[in-house]
């Protein structure tokens, strides 16, 4: 990675344009040809450099409900767990943990009615009991602008 990927990585994250052809338009901030700036945002994202690139939206402003949760799954069980937990497409993501509660993931859903029902999808296609579904929604949101400082 050069100063120019770190130039470019700046500028994905802190002021990407509202704009019909916006890889131009930062193209032609970083005085590089839209082909340039395309190459290397390709070789990064081959190269694991980016691994998302995709708005990220406010889902309660834009009415939605959401929630953190989590079940308690058998090891033997993770696997199918997490194919089950993933095919529901108002899971933003889901992850494994090292603890009693070993599959976390993100729900974001029209209404806390949905949220329920996804998880009692989830429970009852997993047999597990009522205590090993855990839902947690926002009391408190604390909001961190996770970006990334790049350097040389």
């Amino acid at each position: 990675m050069d100063e120019i990927d770190s130039r470019i990585l700046r500028e994905l994250q802190h002021d990407f344009p509202l704009s019909e052809r916006p890889y131009e338009v930062i193209a032609e901030r970083l005085q590089l040809s839209a082909e340039q700036l395309w190459t290397r945002v390709e070789r990064m994202l081959d190269e694991g450099i980016i691994r998302r690139m995709g708005a990220s939206f406010d889902s309660k402003k834009l009415g939605f409900s959401s929630t953190l949760a989590a079940v308690s799954v058998e090891q033997k069980l993770v696997d199918r767990a997490a194919e089950v937990v993933g095919q529901f497409p108002e899971v933003t993501h889901n992850y494994l943990r090292n603890d009693v509660f070993n599959i976390w993931f993100t729900l974001i859903a029209a209404d806390e009615e949905r949220i329920e029902s996804v998880l009692e999808q989830i429970r009852t296609t997993l047999s597990l009991e009522k205590a090993a579904v855990l839902n947690l929604p926002v009391k408190r949101l604390f909001k961190l602008d996770a970006r990334f400082n790049v350097s040389k």
